[in-house]
């Protein structure tokens, strides 16, 4: 009788002791879920605010990309002019030619907002993210964004110490039309010719002329990383 007595207890302990470790593993799993949950929801909504951050940020890349087209064409224009030998002979031809001239200062930078971005890095929540593809965009994005802006920066050192004290030397930029004493020996210049080539130049970098330049590299992580963070493809 002690021995069934004590067989009993044995298996009522087991029992017990199976029922806590089932208790405890059913709450671990329960918590588990909870933090998987929670973390699922912070990371939709960091996804939704990189995205809308990049969405801005693509609009302003387009139009910065937009205004270098430009210049580039203005410089092309003119190019195609040289040499410049005499006067343009008519009105509008100096309209023409002093509108390019003034285009060559344009000068526009790509200046994205990075706040989520770089709360994501600082605060190291990018581990929040999931998709590994993304989370590496985010890493890598101000390295990305460093090496297209250098071409930029190049670009806006050659416009302010060179470009824009040689037109302001030898036009005067007003309103209205070409003024009448454009000066077409300056024109007809090597110097002048060379200061567009080299503006040409500044621009040919920053836009690229292939696909491994640096404005192809990060009008695709743009997308890849809008791709990534899209709502609807959660």
């Amino acid at each position: 009788m002690e021995k069934n007595k004590t067989g009993k207890y044995l298996k009522y302990a087991i029992g017990e002791i199976i029922l806590v470790v089932i208790g405890i593993l059913i709450a671990l799993s329960i918590n588990n879920w909870n933090q998987q949950r929670i973390s699922h929801n912070k990371e939709q909504i960091l996804l939704s605010e990189l995205y809308q951050e990049f969405v801005d940020n693509k609009v302003q890349f387009d139009i910065v990309i937009n205004v270098h087209q430009k210049s580039l064409d203005h410089c092309d224009s003119l190019i195609a002019r040289f040499p410049f030998v005499k006067e343009p002979e008519n009105l509008n031809n100096r309209q023409k030619v002093w509108y390019y001239i003034k285009r060559l200062k344009t000068n526009w930078t790509f200046n994205p907002s990075q706040g989520i971005i770089n709360s994501l890095v600082s605060t190291s929540s990018f581990e929040l993210i999931s998709n590994r593809e993304l989370r590496k965009l985010v890493i890598s994005w101000n390295d990305i964004l460093i090496d297209y802006q250098e071409g930029e920066i190049g670009s806006r050192k050659f416009v302010d110490d060179i470009l824009n004290p040689y037109l302001n030397d030898h036009f005067k930029f007003s309103q209205g039309n070409a003024d009448p004493r454009l000066d077409a020996s300056v024109l007809a210049s090597t110097k002048f010719e060379n200061i567009v080539y080299n503006r040409k130049e500044h621009l040919l970098n920053i836009l690229g002329r292939e696909n491994d330049m640096e404005s192809s590299k990060i009008r695709t992580a743009i997308n890849r990383i809008i791709e990534l963070s899209n709502p609807e493809n959660q």
